[in-house]
């Protein structure tokens, strides 16, 4: 079977690893791909948005199977134009990817299907969004309506930081049309986790739930990021707590998705929230989460090809889908500046001492230049380890992230700490 990837990430190298693994997959093309997926893939140079390169490709290959890997093509319909060309593709079709590609039709979804969630108002007046803020009271979620690249989210712990985070949105446009309408939201308090599930328009798996780390630096400061790190399992879930969720989150959204026609078979990224009211959601997601994917997928005992392939049939139930009980750990190591401005272009040395150190190196920005290895983003590698207990794998990944270097890099030192206080 020929598979094609869309992406070039770190959730796109995992996910080629993982495929890579499958006895049914003969060849993996990836577009554009990167530096460490071109190791196992061959990658060809068109961009994930590309729609219709990419449909032509898939075309002339005879593609058995395509798999999306980030938001923006599953919004602007990639599924639908392979469908309507008889391609096999694993994703949400674009009416299903507003559940990420618009915060206020997800929040109305939400509130349509009576899943607990913060309450909000959404605004496309400039005016009228800060007027709101004169009727509630600190702190703040504002968020722009669409893709912002896992950035589009200002927590505001005073009113003038709202106003400015407004101001950023809708007049000075720092995330484009995005943010053209905002979100203003409760502000929800207490630990948040992630679960993965694949859906196949009528059945359901679940993916080892994990922890993201999304503001730049230690102790939860500074701006979002698109995730600095992450882990999995999560020991605050336990089992009447994970019966909660499924009861009161996952077959709601689920059921809901049957109920609005979506067609597809994708992921949906519950980003939740567990308050003193229990859990609530904070975001969907209808792809795999990056870095979730690069500590989720190594806990994935399966063949991942079968699964993704069946759940286009509408045939999970005919597939094992077995996760590990062991733990995982991914430390993104970033570009200096990363949020913001950023270099690129610097050596990148240490990755075979990562490799003896147990480490599993995910490459997220990173190209060829002069037959060297070079930075090409502002997250460039997730060094993974997967080990018996959270302390191991985060010795072993610790000690790989140490082994490598490039100019200017950073990375959080405090990835999974939650998860061994629990």
């Amino acid at each position: 079977m020929k598979v094609l990837i869309v992406g070039g990430g770190g959730r796109e190298h995992t996910l080629v690893w993982k495929l890579a693994q499958s006895k049914k997959v003969d060849k993996i093309f990836a577009a554009p791909g990167n530096a460490g997926i071109a190791e196992l893939a061959e990658c060809v140079d068109i961009a994930a948005e590309d729609r219709k390169a990419l449909l032509t490709f898939a075309l002339e290959k005879k593609i058995d199977l395509t798999v999306i890997g980030p938001e923006a093509p599953l919004v602007s319909g990639i599924v639908d134009l392979f469908n309507e060309n008889g391609l096999r593709i694993f994703g949400f079709d674009s009416r299903g990817a507003l559940l990420e590609g618009s915060k206020v039709w997800a929040k109305e979804f939400m509130r349509k299907y009576k899943i607990p969630t913060g309450d909000f108002a959404a605004f496309d007046d400039y005016s009228s969004a800060q007027k709101a803020l004169d009727i509630g009271s600190p702190p703040y979620v504002v968020k722009a309506d669409g893709l912002a690249a896992g950035k589009g989210v200002i927590i505001c712990e005073t009113r003038e930081e709202a106003r400015k985070a407004i101001d950023s949105m809708m007049k000075e446009k720092a995330f484009g049309e995005a943010g053209a309408r905002v979100v203003i939201e409760e502000y929800l308090d207490g630990p948040e986790l992630s679960i993965l599930a694949i859906f196949d328009g009528k059945d359901y798996r679940l993916f080892v739930p994990s922890q993201d780390h999304k503001r730049a630096f230690e102790n939860d400061e500074g701006p979002n990021t698109g995730g600095m790190g992450a882990y999995a399992p999560v020991p605050l879930l336990d089992h009447d707590l994970s019966e909660k969720i499924r009861i009161e989150i996952i077959e709601p959204t689920l059921n809901g998705i049957q109920a609005e026609e979506v067609t597809g078979a994708g992921v949906i990224y519950f980003g939740l929230i567990i308050t003193s009211d229990g859990p609530k959601v904070l975001e969907y997601n209808c792809r795999f989460g990056d870095p979730e994917t690069q500590v989720i997928l190594p806990l994935f005992k399966g063949d991942l090809f079968e699964i993704l392939y069946e759940a286009t049939n509408k045939n999970l139930e005919s597939v094992d889908f077995e996760n590990s009980e062991d733990a995982c750990v991914c430390i993104v190591m970033a570009s200096g500046g990363y949020p913001g401005a950023y270099e690129k272009g610097f050596a990148i040395s240490g990755l075979e001492d990562a490799d003896d150190q147990g480490s599993i190196v995910f490459h997220a920005g990173t190209a060829i230049k002069d037959n060297k290895l070079v930075t090409n983003g502002g997250r460039v590698l997730g060094v993974t380890a997967v080990a018996r207990t959270l302390r191991e794998a985060l010795d072993k990944a610790y000690r790989g992230v140490d082994s490598i270097e490039f100019e200017g890099h950073f990375h959080r030192k405090d990835i999974g700490h939650k998860g061994l206080e629990s």
